[in-house]
């Protein structure tokens, strides 16, 4: 019961929108970006060097697909995904919703980008973030020339576009 009360407490703070201040900032070393591997929504194998070397890259965690707070990180991204790419931002989602649930998020809402269904945990652990009750916590990366230049440790929701964009 502690558990499950943990995790509801946990949705409600965390994927609600105008949640707790972000904090974020230029890394104060630059480190080497993980060069992971996944696979998308659809299956596809995805290799984050590749991103990394085409350009600016933002990979943003969250808890919980089609989630209010969530949906509202996933669609200010959306809505700024023209501005984004102009810029040659490469855009990509993580949680730990399986490939059916993120798909259909992708597909409802008409997002742009891909999303990775982290369902082990493998591109959390590479990044460092962090699993409260099996969910992601919200966080964002800028990444650059391989280097993450920029971590928000508590992403915004409707306005995680606006944070990166502002950074770069």
């Amino acid at each position: 019961m502690k558990k499950i009360l943990s995790v509801l407490l946990f949705l409600m703070a965390g994927c609600q929108p105008g949640g707790s201040e972000p904090v974020a900032g230029p890394t104060e070393q630059p480190r080497t970006a993980p060069a992971v591997q996944a696979v998308d929504q659809d299956g596809n194998p995805v290799n984050f060097s590749e991103f990394y070397a085409r350009g600016p890259v933002v990979v943003y965690f969250y808890p919980k697909a089609d989630t209010p707070g969530c949906t509202a990180q996933a669609c200010s991204l959306r809505d700024s995904y023209e501005e984004l790419t102009d810029k040659g931002v490469t855009v990509v989602g993580v949680s730990t919703d399986d490939a059916a649930a993120q798909k259909a998020f992708k597909a409802k809402h008409n997002l742009p980008f891909i999303l990775i269904p982290d369902t082990q945990g493998q591109v959390l652990e590479a990044f460092g973030v962090s699993k409260l009750g099996g969910f992601s916590t919200r966080q964002a990366f800028l990444i650059k020339d391989g280097k993450i230049v920029w971590h928000d440790s508590s992403a915004s929701t409707s306005e995680q576009a606006q944070d990166v964009l502002e950074q770069l």
